[in-house]
């Protein structure tokens, strides 16, 4: 993990929307699976409403004494003030030419919790509410600061935490999906594993690597049995997810990597660098082979944004028993030392 510089501010990455364009010009990048773009079609009305403010608020609001609704038109999710865990995040079906849910209220997490170790939030709530985005924060004792940014759209990337303490420590999240949601090992990432793809890339075998021509990894996605366009992938940056060994299967590479090893079925724990962030990536944003972001804990900027120049994969629905990770939970891992 990277050493600490500076605080994170609000960048949600937009995702490639014209891979098939790519695909035509190099002859080999493999398109499959359905999967929706992020694009402004797909936040066409939102906004979101919260504590009682809606979009043009900004300013400090009372911290209430108990979980609180942040509604959208497209997502929704409730907040604990005590220490700004999430609950019950939901896609709610409304209707969008991006929408990944067939029309349906989508219950995607039930909850992301963070472990402060004894410190506490004691602040109010700054709140600022503009067009589509919604960002929350507050601070406490010894230096700890808690920030939620989310998008209310029918798909791309919509959700960020953002945990920072005095220590400079990391922050243990755990994520938890909701019922009828699960991990699973995606086949299309696994068909092509090694093979360089994306619009600049000459060779599958060589690439050479680069912004726009990357390596296909074994990729972790989110899905149901329900609704055949959606995906949602963990985004990390700065963090790294702990092992639960009694979870698997471990879908074993030639690359040596270690995506699915030791992941549960429904529930995933990890270790956020203070500055750094855990949130989430839907549609084609979640299937697309991209390098990783960038360790950068502060005035972070849109490097990796990358506009329609790489491969996006897509996934396979149904999801197959064999590509489904499990058990669903374990206690492996809650209690790991924490990542320096």
């Amino acid at each position: 993990m990277s050493a600490l510089r500076c605080k994170p501010s609000l960048k949600f990455r937009s995702a490639a929307a014209v891979v098939a364009l790519a695909a035509s010009a190099i002859g080999f990048v493999g398109l499959s699976g359905p999967a929706q773009a992020a694009s402004s079609k797909g936040c066409v009305g939102g906004g979101f409403h919260v504590l009682g403010k809606a979009a043009g608020f900004k300013g400090a609001v009372a911290s209430p004494g108990t979980r609180f609704l942040v509604q959208g038109k497209y997502v929704r999710f409730e907040v604990d003030p005590a220490n700004f865990a999430i609950y019950n995040y939901v896609f709610t079906g409304a209707a969008n030419e991006m929408d990944l849910t067939g029309g349906r209220a989508t219950p995607v997490f039930e909850s992301k919790v963070p472990d402060h170790r004894g410190l506490t939030l004691t602040s109010a709530v700054s709140l600022e509410v503009k067009d589509t985005d919604v960002a929350l924060s507050r601070t406490g004792t010894g230096g700890l600061s808690m920030t939620i940014q989310a998008k209310d759209c029918a798909s791309g990337g919509l959700f960020q935490m953002e945990p920072e303490r005095g220590d400079a420590t990391a922050t243990r999240i755990v994520h938890r999906l909701a019922a009828g949601a699960f991990y699973f090992d995606n086949a299309d990432f696994r068909a092509q594993l090694g093979q360089f793809v994306g619009s600049a890339c000459t060779s599958v075998q060589t690439g050479p690597p680069s912004q726009f021509c990357v390596q296909v990894r074994p990729r972790v996605n989110i899905g149901n049995d329900v609704s055949a366009k959606f995906v949602v992938r963990d985004s990390a940056q700065v963090a790294t997810r702990v092992r639960q060994p009694e979870c698997g299967p471990d879908f074993a590479n030639s690359l040596g990597l270690a995506e699915t090893r030791d992941h549960c079925g429904g529930m995933s724990v990890w270790d956020v660098a203070s500055g750094g962030r855990m949130g989430m990536v839907t549609g084609e944003d979640a299937v697309e082979v991209a390098n990783s972001p960038t360790d950068c804990v502060s005035d972070c900027q849109a490097q990796n944004q990358v506009r329609g120049r790489l491969a996006v994969l897509g996934f396979p629905f149904p999801v197959t028993g064999g590509s489904r990770l499990s058990p669903r939970t374990s206690t492996d891992g809650l209690a790991a030392p924490l990542t320096p």
